[in-house]
């Protein structure tokens, strides 16, 4: 299953409590006919000629920002990366945050690196994703490895949402005030503790990024509180806000 088989070290499996946690042209002088016409026919060539000089500047002006929004989307789709492959921190990818949507069955598989020996002692963190991740990827990393993974995008960690008070069960990770709201969520109907759930302080998936963490069989309550960065929930039934 190459890297796939690894475990994950954010402890997906067998998983213990550790913490609480316009222009207007004139009508001309003249008042008789001929000049009147005249007039009327010069002025008429002027509001004339503006309003084409104005359609060509808004024309000009669209064109403008249709290049300059252009040329943003594509600066933002340069800093994302695929989904499969190993990539260099600092030349393939640049450290930041960065989030996979629409990924299933855990098959999923990313894992941040401090060097590209390939041995288990060089994985710093990693995990099997079903649903959304979120990875920060420091400057100090080596190597940032995704296989079987939706692609990635570059997160704006000041961006706002509209959170939600429903959440998928196999979701994956959710930031707090972002994708779910704070406040006290329960989920019912769980079996074989196969039901994981996570409060962590940042995206970095270290054991000292878990604020509190738990397998459930039966139903779950859990508090998720403001201060909380993400919530993350997999094998889990949907989870319901309930205060």
């Amino acid at each position: 299953m190459g890297a796939k088989g690894k475990i994950a070290l954010g402890v997906v499996v067998s998983v213990v409590v550790i913490g609480a946690v316009s222009a207007n042209a004139g009508d001309g002088g003249d008042s008789g006919s001929g000049g009147k016409g005249k007039d009327s026919a010069a002025s008429a060539e002027r509001e004339s000629g503006t309003k084409t000089d104005t359609k060509a500047d808004t024309k000009a002006d669209t064109k403008a920002d249709t290049k300059k929004d252009a040329k943003a989307d594509k600066a933002e789709k340069e800093a994302a990366f695929q989904g499969d492959g190993d990539f260099e921190v600092g030349t393939d990818v640049k450290p930041g945050t960065y989030r996979t949507t629409g990924n299933t069955d855990s098959l999923c598989y990313w894992e941040r690196a401090k060097d590209a020996s390939g041995e288990m002692d060089s994985i710093l963190a990693n995990d099997n994703v079903s649903g959304t991740s979120y990875v920060t990827i420091p400057a100090g990393d080596k190597l940032f490895k995704s296989s079987g993974c939706k692609d990635w995008e570059a997160v704006d960690t000041k961006a706002t949402g509209t959170p939600a008070a429903l959440v998928k069960g196999d979701g994956g990770m959710h930031r707090v005030g972002v994708d779910i709201a704070p406040g006290t969520y329960r989920s019912t109907g769980n079996t074989d503790d196969l039901c994981y759930w996570e409060r962590s302080k940042d995206a970095s998936h270290t054991m000292e990024s878990i604020l509190a963490n738990n397998n459930v069989s039966g139903t779950a309550v859990v508090t998720v509180a403001a201060g909380d960065a993400y919530f993350k929930t997999t094998g889990c039934k949907d989870w319901k806000k309930t205060g």
